[in-house]
């Protein structure tokens, strides 16, 4: 697989997703915020004829049918010194692998020329603590949408702090859970913060903007 920057805001391109497969698939089809994606190797990319059994009604859509993950991202509406991610989907067969949290930290690594801070919010316990292993760290500040606000340098990792993340879980507790949901919240807490990933670097990271 190869992670690839598509470009900045407001330049970038656009998505076709298919939105039977990504979460969020109509956000990407704006052009005025940049992108990232994961992308299957050119020979693992399907055939047409696979894509078109696999659309049904939909055999006439054209979709980007070699993205298994994509993130769009823009400047802070308040602070131009600041990346915000917007999304980060991963495709429905291709979740819990880890992809989410590299595609964050390449999106922070490529970001350190342009920005000194990368921010994301995140809405559930699984993005949260996605956006650890990425490097970010909780902030303690929600947005009006009941959303962990995390944030970390664009050049390095946030320091870890187990309470801070700790903190952070326990938000969700004050949420309608349900009793897996619950277990699964408290194996995270047990845990503890996770250990940043390195950002895809040499032949698997790529950037396709002009001036990279």
């Amino acid at each position: 697989m190869a992670f690839a920057l598509l470009g900045w805001p407001p330049d970038g391109t656009t998505l076709r997703l298919d939105y039977r497969r990504f979460a969020y698939a109509g956000k990407f089809v704006l052009g005025t915020t940049g992108k990232a994606v994961v992308r299957v190797d050119a020979e693992s990319r399907p055939t047409r004829s696979a894509v078109d059994k696999r659309a049904g009604d939909d055999a006439d859509a054209t979709y980007d049918e070699d993205v298994l993950a994509a993130a769009s991202f823009s400047p802070d509406r308040t602070d131009d010194d600041c990346l915000c991610v917007r999304y980060v989907t991963v495709r429905d067969d291709r979740q819990g692998e880890g992809f989410g949290a590299r595609l964050l930290a390449f999106v922070a690594d490529r970001a350190t020329d342009r920005y000194d801070r990368v921010r994301i919010a995140v809405n559930n316990p699984a993005a949260y603590v996605a956006a650890h292993r990425a490097g970010f760290g909780f902030t303690g500040r929600e947005t009006g949408l009941a959303e962990l606000v995390c944030e970390r340098p664009a050049d390095r990792p946030a320091p870890r702090d187990a309470d801070a993340y700790r903190a952070g879980l326990d938000r969700y507790r004050e949420r309608d859970l349900a009793t897996d949901d619950v277990a699964r919240l408290d194996e995270k807490v047990a845990a503890g913060p996770p250990t940043a990933v390195d950002p895809p670097t040499g032949a698997d990271a790529a950037d396709t903007e002009p001036g990279r």
